[in-house]
């Protein structure tokens, strides 16, 4: 059988693909780089000219997914049709920006021999997010829902406070010790904000039904 000759990006592409869906099959820990080889069918020196190693290729599926969110907030922060709190509920509800992909690539940042990768993710969320939930808190401060004298560092400092603190993984906290901070967070974003209190409730819908 002819050998299949790809162009480099798409070959690139592929391995990202299907070492991002076998590490969620599997797990990150299970799935060795034999295993992807394998299921796309290349040599070892194949992978090797794109990839360092394990690790490398998770920081791909972490720029991807990364890339995912930043155009999505980005898409949220220019809809006209939308308030600034109308923007900020679709992009921080519920707690987390983003899709169940996310969070499952979280769960893989989480593992110990990752850490370090882990904590360069969580410095280009805040620098990649910050500046587009400044833009829309400057329009929250024209609609008079805001009142802050710094947006951008503003949110720099409870976008970092609120990664960091809530992140469970990291801390090993329970479901309820998460969960009781997340309700702190909200109270100081709203009155870092100057917003109206019980108007980030959808960060903690359980909350907004007590």
């Amino acid at each position: 059988m002819a050998r299949i000759v790809k162009a480099p990006e798409e070959r690139r592409a592929e391995i990202v693909e299907t070492a991002d869906r076998l590490f969620r099959k599997h797990g990150y820990a299970n799935c060795s780089v034999e295993m992807i080889i394998r299921e796309i069918g290349v040599s070892k020196g194949t992978f090797y000219y794109y990839f360092k190693s394990k690790p490398d290729i998770l920081q791909a599926i972490v720029d991807k997914t990364l890339d995912a969110i930043v155009a999505l907030a980005e898409t949220v922060a220019a809809d006209n049709a939308l308030t600034a709190m109308q923007k900020m509920e679709a992009l921080l509800g519920n707690s987390h920006i983003g899709e169940e992909d996310s969070l499952d690539v979280a769960e893989m940042l989480h593992l110990p021999e990752n850490r370090e990768l882990h904590e360069l993710t969580n410095i280009q969320t805040v620098l990649k997010l910050s500046p587009i939930l400044a833009r829309i808190v400057e329009m929250g401060i024209v609609e008079g829902v805001f009142d802050v004298e710094k947006p951008l560092e503003t949110i720099q400092f409870l976008f970092t406070g609120a990664q960091f603190l809530t992140d469970g993984g990291l801390f090993g906290f329970s479901a309820a010790e998460v969960r009781s901070r997340r309700l702190v967070t909200q109270t100081i974003i709203e009155k870092a904000l100057g917003a109206t209190p019980g108007s980030f409730d959808f960060m903690n819908p359980v909350r907004a039904v007590e």
